[in-house]
């Protein structure tokens, strides 16, 4: 079943994790994919591995000139666009007493500010019935110390898609979240823990969801696959915890 066939879906946060995983999912399913991240070499990595003719665009989800240069890229190749899945995002450790300024501006550039104006600025060129999907984290339902500045910008990308539900619903797009739980990507390799440490805080995890471990960017992909597809059609504003039961224990 080509559940995407004739889609045009853009992702960004492509080069690893649950985009990549998307991205490989997606154009299984017959997608035509845009590719956007920060790392060029991963991009590309992406669109080899998944075959096709995957447009790449190399940028920053906070920097407008990068976002412009993604919508003018992806309108000049495919005209339109069906789905558009704001994964990319960051998620810095810190008490609040060590948050300065940079780190909150970089936490909420990213996360809020880059995709209000993702979407803003692919909004004319979103094909009705339009799926919009924006990541959020399941961990916002049950706080970890330390992350403040992310549950706060996770709790405004909340309240954005439901805000832009009502809003933009009347236009045949629908906005929904993906709320992932504890996911073993490589997001945990760049906090400058040892192997040790991070198996430590990745077992950790694990150990607090129902499941009794961490969930794979595969099984997140098949939630953004169901967003992305006709199969979510009366799917708005809402939002998918796949947590493995984090927040229930």
């Amino acid at each position: 079943m080509s559940r995407l066939a004739g889609k045009v879906a853009v992702i960004t946060g492509a080069g690893s994790g649950m985009g990549l995983a998307s991205a490989r999912l997606f154009a299984q399913e017959g997608a035509q994919l845009v590719l956007f991240g920060r790392d060029r070499a991963k991009l590309v990595a992406t669109a080899q591995l998944i075959g096709g003719d995957a447009l790449v665009v190399t940028g920053d989800l906070a920097h407008l000139d990068d976002l412009d240069r993604l919508v003018t890229a992806s309108v000049d190749r495919f005209k339109a666009i069906d789905v558009l899945f704001l994964n990319a995002g960051n998620a810095p450790f810190a008490p609040i007493e060590a948050t300065d300024e940079s780190l909150f501006d970089r936490c909420f550039g990213v996360n809020v500010r880059g995709r209000y104006f993702a979407i803003q600025k692919f909004l004319p060129h979103l094909r009705a019935p339009a799926s919009i999907i924006l990541t959020s984290t399941g961990l916002l339902h049950k706080p970890l110390p330390e992350l403040s500045a992310w549950a706060a910008a996770s709790a405004a990308v909340r309240s954005l898609a439901q805000s832009l539900s009502v809003e933009l619903a009347d236009r045949g797009i629908r906005v929904n979240i993906l709320s992932p739980g504890p996911i073993d990507t490589p997001i945990y390799d760049g906090y400058g823990m040892t192997s040790e440490e991070v198996a430590a805080t990745k077992q950790g995890l694990a150990e607090k969801t129902l499941l009794k471990r961490m969930g794979q960017p595969e099984e997140m992909a098949e939630v953004a696959l169901f967003l992305a597809s006709e199969a979510s059609r009366y799917v708005v504003g809402a939002e998918i915890v796949a947590d493995g039961g984090y927040a229930l224990t």
